[in-house]
Formats: C-alpha cells, sequence, structure tokens
C-alpha cells in the first residue's frame, strides 16, 4: 500500500463490492465523538481555504477536529470587483481581520495574495491590481503568491499569470497555480509549461485542484500536488483515498477549498478518518494531511511549526480595530453527520 510507483492500477476501486475484509460502504454516518475517535492525535493544515466565505462556527468545528493552521488564498469572491479599492480592502482583510478571527479560535492563519485568473480578464483593473501587489506580498503571514493561473484560459490570463511567476521570483515566495474546471489537463500542463520557462524551481510551485488525469504529469515534472477535497466538482474524499493508495505521500497534499459554494471546512479531517478506516499508515496520512504543506509553504520564510503544534493561546477579549469575535460563549454546531464528501 502507498508505493510511489506511478504506475496505472489495473485492480477494480477500492470502493467497488469486493469481499475485502478493509472494504468501505458505500456510505457511513458517524456522530461527532465517533469522528473524533478517528483522528485523535492528529493535527491537519488546510494549504487551501476561503475562511472570509465561513463562519464563526466553522471555525470551531475545524479547531475542535484537530486542523491548527491555514493558507487563505486570495481568490474570485462570487462577483466581478469594480475598482482597485475593493482588492485593496479584500487583501488588507486577509492579513488582517482574518487572521485575528482565526486566532480567537487557536488557529494559525496564513494567506496567499495575487490577482486571480478570472478577474485577470479585466485588463484595466488587473494593471492597477498588479501595481499594487508588491504592497502586500511581504506582509507578515504571507506565504506565497496566489491563487494564480488558468480559468477560461485567455491570453490575458496568460499575460498576467506569467507577470506573477516574475513577482513570485523576485521575492523568492512559492506559488499556488489555480488549475482550470474546464479543459482541465491542458490547462495544467500550460500552467508547468509557463513555469519551468520562467525558471521557477518545482519544488516552488504547488499546483492545485488536481485529478486523476494530472496527477502522475504533476509528480513526474517535481511540482507539489494538492488535491481539493470539494463535493461535487473537484474531488471525493473517496477517489482521494485511491490516489494516496496509488501515488504513496510524497509531494501530494490535500486541502479542501471551502468557501461560498457547497463545500465542507472539515474536509481534510474526514478524508483522514477515511484512510484511518482503509488502513493507511498514520504517517502517510500526516504528510497528506500536515507535512507537505508545510514543507512546501514554509519556503516562504514564514511558517515555523511552533508557532501552532501546540495550538494558539488567545485572549477572548482581543479586538482589532474596536472589534471582538467570541461574544457571549456560542457553541457549534455539531451537526457534520458524514463521513463522505460526494
Amino acid at each position: 500500500m502507498c508505493e510511489n510507483n506511478h504506475q496505472t492500477s489495473n485492480h477494480p476501486s477500492h470502493f467497488e463490492n469486493q469481499n475485502d475484509s478493509n472494504e468501505i460502504p458505500t456510505h457511513v454516518e458517524l456522530k461527532w465523538d465517533e469522528f473524533q475517535e478517528k483522528i485523535r492525535g492528529f493535527r491537519f493544515f488546510d494549504p487551501h481555504i476561503h475562511m472570509v466565505s465561513r463562519t464563526t462556527d466553522d471555525y470551531q468545528n475545524m479547531a475542535q477536529a484537530g486542523i491548527v493552521a491555514v493558507i487563505e488564498p486570495a481568490f474570485w469572491v462570487g462577483q466581478p470587483r469594480t475598482g482597485l479599492s475593493t482588492f485593496k480592502d479584500y487583501y488588507s482583510s486577509l492579513v488582517g481581520w482574518e487572521r485575528f478571527r482565526s486566532s480567537q479560535f487557536g488557529i494559525k492563519h496564513y494567506c496567499t495574495i495575487g490577482l486571480n485568473s478570472r478577474e485577470a480578464n479585466n485588463e484595466r483593473l488587473a494593471d492597477e491590481v498588479m501595481e499594487i501587489l508588491p504592497l502586500y506580498i511581504y506582509k507578515e503571514g504571507v506565504v506565497g503568491i496566489g491563487e494564480i493561473g488558468f480559468d477560461d484560459q485567455t491570453e490575458l490570463e496568460e499575460k498576467y499569470y506569467r507577470l506573477q511567476l516574475e513577482l513570485a521570483k523576485e521575492a523568492k515566495l512559492p506559488v499556488q497555480i489555480h488549475t482550470p474546471h474546464r479543459d482541465k489537463k491542458r490547462g495544467t500542463e500550460r500552467s508547468m509549461s509557463i513555469a519551468l520557462e520562467h525558471g521557477l524551481d518545482p519544488s516552488f510551485v504547488v499546483v492545485d485542484h488536481n485529478n486523476e488525469e494530472t496527477v502522475k504529469s504533476v509528480l513526474d515534472q517535481g511540482f507539489y500536488a494538492a488535491f481539493t477535497i470539494y463535493p461535487f466538482t473537484k474531488m471525493g474524499n473517496k477517489r482521494m483515498v485511491s490516489i494516496v493508495e496509488e501515488y504513496g505521500a510524497e509531494k501530494i497534499m490535500i486541502n479542501s477549498s471551502a468557501d461560498w459554494g457547497i463545500s465542507d471546512p472539515l474536509a481534510i479531517p474526514k478524508t483522514a478518518a477515511l484512510m484511518v478506516s482503509r488502513g493507511i499508515s498514520h504517517d502517510v496520512i500526516r504528510k497528506v494531511t500536515y507535512e507537505n504543506a508545510i514543507e512546501a509553504f514554509s519556503k516562504s520564510g514564514q511558517i515555523h511549526i511552533s508557532d501552532f503544534e501546540n495550538g494558539l493561546s488567545s485572549d477572548p477579549s482581543d479586538k482589532f480595530h474596536g472589534n471582538s469575535v467570541l461574544r457571549g460563549g456560542q457553541q457549534p454546531k455539531r451537526n457534520q453527520n458524514s463521513l463522505f464528501i460526494d
């Protein structure tokens, strides 16, 4: 199990009906305490989650499930921004308010800063954003340039992707690549080819939103392969278990990309619980849910395990610009019952 041989497997899916003592049933419901027992002793690092879209209940559930640190990439918020000031406010929230809000629940917050691919198609505004990016990428807690890359794979997306790769080289920061939802294989190969053309070290580049048709090429070329456990549109965690069984743990990381859509901020601990059920070793689970993300993004010089491995201490009376987060001791809604994310 978990040999990193990068060979296509001829065996049937581990989730098909087989006479296998470790077979995972097609549907499992776990109570909260049963779920926590599966992942007891693990710490998790989510290297791609959009907490600006999440609630305090999410932070509480994440902390209880063992998530100790997160990276929040700059992304498209669901509707086009109309001016430079909206980008300034958004970037400021990533390095300020969201960092504070996360700390109040004992979770260390980092971010990546960049111009996302969708908004790269507004050339006038994109040019203005490129001028202010250097004001943010050197701030405390910024661990990379991202998420950048392709969406519709237009000429403008390529233009600003290339410019931001050069910015990353200058700042000596890792790069977080968004691969497109449509025509993913071509977009992924194009993203990697351009990064290599610009002289980036693949060990500084995390290629995100992989699937079964992209993973081998990403790993073979020396990039980090990130997988988003996101229902319906990206990867389910049952498929993720099969990928780890086939390719092993080297340079593979799991994230939730939880945002304003139907998504799950507990995607990583739920996937870990499924791996435990499948019999994957704890060492492998730790690598793909914690260690590899730290290895990749610590190249920024901003991530130190000692900052979060034993949790963060926070004062509920702390305020950010006069605003507090912990009001009245709210309790989380523990309704995260399903282990599977399909």
